[in-house]
């Protein structure tokens, strides 16, 4: 074996070690970043390409999140090495619905920004998506309704009702992300609301608030008085 491989080898071990003595928290972000590809790239140091994919989508949270066509822009990035990274943050996220399916979503509440904030913030690309709660506020669905440019997603209220309808949610949460980061609500998006709300007034289902998700924090309707 080269010296290179056994240098790579050794730090491999150590990182592996830490792992296991003191979990995740033992390790840094781009060492996180390099031990997850080194899954997937097993005769290569990941180290230098977990800080470029960190340089270039702004932290961890912007590379488990990246889209997939965007990952493997950066020179070193594969097929495999990309599925890594979704695989990655798939199970993430999967944990964190599992946490807001398990109780009442209203008493659960930090549960559901933990799961969105996951899910959302990082896209350079706004998604509206619509949580469906039964008569007990138990989650029966959460739905990407919309993707839209990187400023602008398409939403219809016609269309959010239906579904509604379709599931038979007694009531919605809605919610979307501001890829600038800033999550204060546009003129347009306190319109929306208040028609979905109206619209659904009429069929019997509650909107119970609009959350609006970005970098820098959430915001609330319902909170503010919006809705």
């Amino acid at each position: 074996m080269a010296d290179a491989d056994l240098d790579t080898a050794g730090h491999r071990a150590r990182l592996r070690q830490r792992l296991a003595d003191g979990g995740g928290e033992a390790l840094l972000d781009h060492e996180l970043v390099e031990y997850l590809l080194a899954l997937a790239i097993p005769r290569q140091d990941t180290k230098p390409l977990a800080k470029a994919l960190l340089r270039e989508f702004g932290g961890i949270g912007g590379v488990l999140t990246a889209d997939g066509e965007a990952l493997k822009r950066v020179k070193g990035m594969g097929e495999t090495s990309v599925a890594a990274i979704k695989i990655a943050h798939a199970a993430a996220t999967r944990l964190l619905r599992a946490e807001v399916a398990a109780r009442p979503v209203l008493a659960n509440w930090q549960a559901l920004l933990d799961y969105l904030r996951a899910d959302m913030v990082h896209h350079a690309i706004e998604r509206f998506r619509v949580l469906h709660l039964d008569t007990k506020n138990m989650l029966i669905r959460d739905e990407v309704m919309s993707t839209g440019t990187i400023d602008q997603a398409a939403v219809h209220v016609r269309e959010v009702i239906r579904r509604a309808l379709d599931f038979g949610s007694a009531a919605i949460i809605l919610v979307h992300n501001h890829p600038s980061g800033d999550p204060s609500p546009s003129r347009a998006d306190i319109d929306v609301t208040r028609a979905i709300a109206e619209a659904g007034k009429r069929m019997g289902i509650a909107v119970h608030d609009h959350l609006i998700m970005g970098t820098s924090g959430h915001v609330s309707l319902r909170a503010q008085g919006l809705i």
